[in-house]
């Protein structure tokens, strides 16, 4: 796994880890994940975790093809291995019911503040990330958790 500071770039954008193939980063359908059991466990070893905010490409919400390489914030294992987590995004959202601040992180380079997305859950490969960037706090992630539990009835 290689770990950069900057936004991954590449000539051809199926270089891009989790645009294409089987190992791309996908919208999931919350009524078909099966049981999920959000988790904190964050494990500074180079592979995704729970608690975790990795990058990878993320479709946008029009599934036309066209993405982009952002954060994600990882909250739980399924069993095939996969990982569902949500965005973040440095676009404000105060106020917004279905985002929830958290503030600015080392996942930002720029120091901005970031909100999770919960209308979205996103299916992500270990494969298909291209770097792990830190571990959320405990409490920030028990926020995130506790609002996408109410939302889809996970434990």
């Amino acid at each position: 796994m290689t770990f950069h500071d900057s936004a991954y770039r590449s000539d051809n954008p199926f270089d891009v880890p989790g645009s294409s193939g089987p190992t791309a980063t996908t919208e999931a359908d919350t009524d078909d994940v099966g049981p999920v059991r959000t988790s904190y466990a964050p494990d500074r070893d180079g592979d995704p975790d729970p608690g975790e905010i990795v990058w990878t490409w993320v479709p946008f919400e029009e599934n036309d093809g066209r993405g982009k390489d952002r954060p994600v914030l990882v909250v739980a294992r399924e069993e095939a291995g996969t990982l569902l987590g949500v965005q973040l995004s440095s676009k404000r959202h105060d106020g917004e019911h279905e985002w929830v601040a958290l503030g600015a992180g080392p996942w930002d380079s720029s120091g901005r503040p970031s909100w999770a997305g919960l209308d979205r859950v996103l299916r992500v490969h270990e494969d298909g990330m291209r770097r792990e960037a830190c571990a959320l706090d405990r409490e920030r992630f028990d926020r995130v958790a506790g609002r996408l539990r109410e939302r889809y009835g996970w434990s």
